[in-house]
């Protein structure tokens, strides 16, 4: 009500039983309309929530209580006997063989080369005639000082003994290594040149004999130096000695070195198709360009080509195929390794057919395939298989 007890303007009273006139009472109806929409409205919404709610908290429990599946109850499998052979693995690398030589001899003749005696990747000894010059041979022998001078009566020194030893072996001598030129030693001058085919003076020139460290070795002649038709003017090094074998390696990568521990067999075809075996020994790692190579012996020391190592040049390096067994070969009952499956207790296991859990022990397991023990051969079990 307004003040003084009157209503305000515009406003009409219905209490005391006052009658509504058709407008108000239609605007009365669309009121509780809308209020009931409204409240059916919020019941559908929390009816709605409820429901949501139920079915997570429903399908929680199922996830949590429903038991896992372990695989073997699933259909998706095939059967597979278990059957006799063999696992290993291996890798087909290339073995570089590759002489080193070294020097061993500087020539002292001096002339045209008239011909060649040796060649590279011979073997040689005390008296051994390398090549001639102006048709006088030059011949090799042992010792530490190199020629420099003619040899002749009343001549002293160690390079005097070094030509007795050679005159001994060679069956001329059999006086004192005592270093000097004397009448015996003259005289066995002249049966070896005698034996050589040249003039027997007694006098061996500087440029007849060339000293290299150690006899018998396998020498190669610088062939750029040495050739027929050559000019030497008497101050090549010419003569290259060998070790008593080529060195193998292989040039690898990062990965491929993790596979090959020391130790790994290697099986190298050789040039006449012949295998040598050798073991991986050490890795070594070039700094400047992160090469890695692992070096090739034999576990007795022995050199790996035996007595074939003349199929390997002389000069340059030569690429052989060659097997890396990363897995030693084993014979047995053999059977895919998705075959096999964890006990209860950590046993391995196969599981048969018939759906029968069986404990077998691991001999050995590669590429996919593991040899086992506990079972007989033509057992079937079971292995998992493609989704269907």
């Amino acid at each position: 009500m307004g003040v003084g007890g009157e209503d305000p303007p515009g406003h009409h009273n219905r209490n005391a039983g006052a009658t509504a006139t058709p407008g108000e009472r239609e605007q009365d109806v669309s009121r509780t309309r809308n209020g009931l929409t409204r409240r059916v409205g919020l019941w559908l919404a929390l009816a709605g929530l409820c429901l949501a709610v139920g079915a997570a908290v429903g399908w929680a429990l199922t996830v949590v209580l429903t038991p896992v599946d372990d695989g073997l109850d699933s259909d998706r499998y095939t059967f597979v006997s278990v059957e006799s052979g063999e696992v290993g693995a291996s890798i087909q690398l290339n073995t570089v063989a590759e002489w080193k030589p070294e020097p061993a001899g500087t020539n002292r003749a001096v002339g045209v080369v008239t011909g060649v005696d040796t060649d590279s990747g011979d073997e040689v000894g005390q008296g051994s005639v390398l090549y001639s010059v102006d048709l006088r041979p030059v011949v090799v022998a042992q010792g530490e000082v190199p020629a420099f001078r003619s040899l002749t009566t009343g001549t002293e020194g160690a390079d005097v003994t070094q030509l007795q030893q050679m005159l001994a072996a060679r069956g001329h001598y059999s006086g004192a290594l005592d270093g000097k030129v004397g009448g015996s030693t003259v005289a066995a001058i002249k049966r070896w040149q005698q034996q050589l085919g040249i003039p027997a003076t007694g006098v061996v020139e500087t440029g007849d004999v060339i000293f290299v460290p150690i006899l018998p070795t396998r020498v190669s002649l610088d062939d750029a130096i040495i050739f027929r038709g050559a000019t030497l003017a008497g101050d090549e090094e010419a003569v290259n000695s060998l070790p008593p074998a080529p060195m193998f390696s292989m040039p690898v990568t990062e990965a491929q070195a993790m596979m090959i521990p020391t130790g790994s067999q290697v099986e190298i075809t050789s040039p006449d198709g012949t295998t040598w075996v050798g073991a991986a020994a050490r890795q070594i790692t070039e700094a400047a360009t992160s090469t890695i190579t692992v070096s090739l012996e034999r576990a007795d020391g022995e050199p790996i080509c035996g007595e074939q190592c003349n199929q390997i040049p002389v000069i340059g390096q030569s690429l052989l195929a060659s097997r890396v067994v990363t897995a030693e070969t084993v014979n047995g009952l053999v059977v895919p390794s998705a075959a096999l499956v964890s006990g209860a207790h950590g046993q391995i296991e196969v599981v048969t057919e018939g759906g029968r859990r069986m404990p077998v022990a691991v001999v050995a397991a590669a590429r996919g395939m593991t040899v086992i023990e506990g079972v007989e051969r033509g057992l079937r079990v079971r292995v998992p298989g493609r989704d269907r």
